[in-house]
């Protein structure tokens, strides 16, 4: 090893020992919250609008993060009004980019307070708390020789990633896609480029003026409709209609759906913890942190500055809700969505919490 890389090494162990329990990592996350190996977080580098409900946030993850797969979603925790609200939105960039970045796509729904929220306010420079890719509506290694898409309003988002990613190594695509009106397309000017170049076959329905997409109606639409490898996304009433449709022709098979359920979580104060892997359930009262009352439950906790600063008292929520003791921000995570990791120290139950511990 060089000398000044050892000189190095020697002078920044003295910080840590003189800093300890706060280490020089924990400053610089202060000042780089993407550096922060125990905290995902991403940065909104640009905010495009596709339509009036719409927008497009470029996202530079932080370190730690795993590229995804074309089709699946992220999880985004926005802080809204005090409270960190989890959603999940696909990525609807390509994979791979050079530059690290991906896209999701947003799409205000009526009383949605996250889409809303991001659509009206989302800017440059904003940090958003972040989740590694997830989910399995991917295309197959083996790409198929006939692809059919049905999407209907924000549901194209996962599949502009698939087009964008690997349209030129499908031979013969078909997009069916639903939108209240033309101008309410997103992506639609990129869609109507793709088909006016060839590559796909894009068959729009604007609800206004042609009714809902029905699964019957795609007999029509596309002849050899059972003939292709399908994904869909969209409502979940259309999805439960194709799932029947395909079902009763013996094709269930060929059918890939996605589908987006939120759950609401409603904070309180205290409630009960369970810790899964060793069974402990207490009953934690309002205002006392979760790693104080593990601990005096039994349950064995790791534990380090008990501020909220070192992170080595985290585990793996899988489901519940909690308050930040600090700032009274609040976290929630539903049984639909991956585990989120928490500090202990400083998260009170504000509800009923599962802990991978």
């Amino acid at each position: 090893m060089p000398v000044t890389q050892t000189l190095r090494n020697g002078a920044w162990r003295v910080v840590e020992l003189i800093t300890t329990p706060v280490v020089p990592a924990d400053y610089l996350d202060v000042i780089a919250p993407l550096r922060n190996p125990n905290v995902l977080r991403a940065r909104v580098e640009a905010v495009r609008h596709e339509t009036d409900k719409a927008v497009t946030l470029e996202l530079r993850p932080g370190r730690n993060w795993q590229p995804h797969q074309p089709g699946q979603y992220v999880r985004l925790g926005v802080d809204v009004d005090g409270v960190r609200l989890w959603r999940a939105y696909s990525v609807s960039s390509a994979a791979g980019r050079t530059d690290g970045r991906f896209t999701v796509t947003v799409n205000e729904v009526a009383d949605g307070v996250v889409s809303s929220y991001l659509r009206k306010h989302a800017r440059r420079g904003m940090l958003l708390t972040l989740d590694l890719p997830a989910g399995d509506f991917l295309l197959p290694a083996t790409r198929p020789a006939k692809a059919l898409f049905v999407t209907a309003g924000s549901g194209i988002t996962p599949v502009m990633g698939m087009l964008r990613s690997a349209v030129h190594e499908l031979p013969d695509v078909v997009v069916v896609h639903s939108a209240r009106t033309k101008e309410d397309v997103v992506f639609g000017s990129e869609l109507r480029d793709l088909a006016a170049k060839g590559h796909i076959r894009l068959i729009e329905r604007h609800t206004r003026a042609d009714g809902r997409l029905k699964a019957a109606d795609l007999a029509e639409l596309v002849p050899d409709l059972f003939e292709r490898e399908t994904w869909a996304c969209g409502p979940g009433e259309m999805l439960d209609a194709l799932a029947e449709h395909w079902a009763d022709a013996g094709a269930e098979d060929r059918l890939h759906v996605e589908r987006f359920r939120p759950t609401v979580l409603v904070a309180g104060d205290g409630g009960t913890v369970a810790f899964e892997r060793s069974g402990v359930e207490t009953e934690v009262p309002p205002g006392v942190t979760i790693l104080d009352a593990g601990e005096a439950a039994g349950q064995l906790m790791p534990s380090g500055c008990r501020m909220g600063i070192c992170f080595k008292c985290v585990l793996p929520m899988r489901e519940g809700i909690i308050r930040d003791v600090r700032d009274g921000a609040v976290t929630t995570v539903t049984e639909l969505d991956e585990p989120v990791l928490i500090q202990t120290c400083i998260s009170a139950s504000a509800g009923p919490c599962r802990i991978d511990a």
